[in-house]
């Protein structure tokens, strides 16, 4: 300080103390601070991840924001935008519609090639009331649908035996070929057995009792070892489909968990089914299972030996070597719009919930590109998804910058961003679809079934079932019967060459006319 004179006065002694005291005060309320920021992130963090459980476990598993909301979120967003036309487009809008009258059930006819058994019924009475004798004018129908247990018939094989008189000799026709040399089931109940047990989902012991009440008694162990048989027998159809799968030029791949069982422990160890499938972009379709006692990439990599397309993922690391041999990354946009969703609606994150109303756009632009030709595609994709991935891009680029890095919506962000170019390689392809979405529906029977048969019995049992469940899922993305699809092919496989073993493939297989319901059919006349 200084005095009237110009001359410098003594500081008090106590200042400097009590500057230091305010500087140490002012550390520790920004410590406290900081640590208050953190502790709150990460019970954000915390109640995201209980959300999020909770919602696996007892919540619906629909992902879609309400339209009122979606419309909200996808204006704010796009206003001064490329895409502003929109507002413009909102502000001149119909009147609201009348509110449309409740519509009654209709129910739906009885199908006409269920066969009809008639009941007659007659009034008693032959005279009216008034003495004139009822005289019968016509009849009215009403059908019900009924049914019956499922019948088990016995099929038996006749063979005319010739002998020879000169030669002193006896012939007889061959037995027809059979998938279980002299084995009981037919191939009827043998595509019984199987599907009830991989389509179904039905354990043996089940079908051990549901056959009993027809008064057939098939013991667990004996359909077991047919299953097993069937799933070797099967095995160079299974190949031949994965040749066919792999030789598209765009492939899905995912994998799920089983348990399988540790011989003589008493415990099970973690097991997956790989899921490779082609895209519903094409008339063939196919899916493929293999079973594997590990999740490394080399099982990936000794399915697709020798593919070269665009393999759809998620981000599992496990594929990533496939990426080096020269196969194109295409990555799942539902993946990502997963984690953005999950932060809006358990975090309450506006920044998420603006993200999903753009990428709700981006699937609505999807939907109307679903039917055309790849290139008519590509062009529809580049004409109006692009515009809207990149002010995707952009916005997401500038929150992330106001964001902290253990912040549950900047996470979801950073995963966007760091596979952007995955996520949106299907803009630049007509044949790569948005998201890897047909794999995990393919995934939908082995989540259906593990909780039936809760786990497999061995390796060998796993890549057998795997065999089987590629059929019968293939058969059912071709539109196919997968019962009578594999009874044609248990009757047909034993003897056909191995040549013409792509006539049996799921795709190219047609329903042999009415020859596979010829041997029921008769039975039922016989009642």
């Amino acid at each position: 300080m200084l005095e009237a004179s110009g001359t410098p006065t003594d500081v008090p002694h106590d200042a400097a103390p009590a500057t230091d005291s305010v500087q140490e005060l002012r550390l520790s309320v920004e410590r406290l601070q900081a640590e208050l920021r953190f502790e709150k992130t990460r019970n954000e963090a915390l109640n995201f991840e209980v959300a999020r459980l909770k919602r696996w476990r007892f919540g619906s598993s629909s992902e879609s924001l309400d339209s009122a909301t979606q419309a909200v979120l996808f204006d704010a967003i796009l206003a001064d935008t490329v895409l502003e036309d929109r507002a413009a487009q909102d502000e001149v809008k119909p009147p609201p519609a009348a509110p449309r009258a409740k519509r009654q059930a209709v129910r739906q006819a009885l199908p006409a090639g269920l066969p009809r058994v008639d009941r007659h019924h007659e009034i008693e009475a032959a005279h009216c009331a008034c003495g004139e004798a009822l005289k019968r004018i016509g009849e009215e129908v009403s059908e019900q649908l009924d049914c019956v247990p499922a019948q088990f018939f016995v099929l038996r094989h006749i063979r005319g035996k010739y002998a020879c008189a000169c030669c002193q000799t006896v012939q007889a026709a061959p037995m027809p070929a059979q998938m279980i040399d002299k084995g009981i089931p037919a191939p009827g109940l043998l595509a019984q057995v199987v599907v009830a047990k991989h389509d179904d989902h039905l354990p043996l012991y089940r079908q051990t009792e549901i056959y009993a009440r027809s008064g057939v008694h098939i013991p667990r162990s004996s359909m077991a070892q047919w299953s097993g048989i069937c799933g070797v027998r099967l095995t160079p159809l299974a190949e031949a489909l994965k040749d066919f799968i792999i030789g598209h030029g765009v492939v899905h791949a995912d994998e799920t968990p089983v348990k399988l069982l540790a011989p003589g422990k008493g415990k099970t160890s973690r097991a997956y089914v790989w899921v490779y499938r082609t895209t519903n972009f094409v008339a063939q379709r196919a899916v493929l299972y293999d079973f594997s006692t590990s999740r490394g990439g080399d099982n990936a990599r000794r399915v697709l030996q020798g593919f070269g397309g665009t393999l759809v993922t998620d981000d599992f690391s496990g594929y990533h070597a496939l990426h080096a041999q020269g196969v194109t990354a295409a990555l799942c946009m539902a993946h990502a719009r997963r984690k953005l969703f999950e932060a809006h609606q358990f975090n309450g994150s506006e920044i998420a919930g603006q993200a999903v109303a753009l990428i709700a756009r981006l699937y609505e632009i999807e939907r109307e590109a679903r039917e055309l030709e790849p290139e008519a595609r590509r062009l529809w994709r580049q004409q109006h998804a692009k515009p809207v991935a990149q002010t995707l891009h952009s916005w997401l680029s500038e929150q992330r910058q106001r964001l902290v890095k253990a912040d549950v919506t900047a996470k979801a962000i950073d995963y966007a961003l760091s596979n952007w170019r995955g996520l949106t390689r299907y803009l630049d392809d007509g044949h790569v679809p948005i998201d890897n979405n047909a794999a995990e529906n393919a995934v939908r029977p082995l989540a259906v079934g593990r909780k039936n048969w809760l786990f497999v019995g061995s390796q060998q049992a796993g890549e057998r079932a795997a065999v089987v469940l590629s059929l019968i899922e293939s058969a059912k993305l071709n539109g196919h019967d997968p019962w009578a699809y594999l009874k044609d092919v248990f009757e047909r496989l034993p003897t056909l060459k191995q040549r013409d073993l792509a006539q049996l493939l799921p795709h190219n297989w047609r329903p042999p006319g009415n020859a596979a319901t010829a041997d029921s059919a008769s039975v039922a006349a016989a009642a």
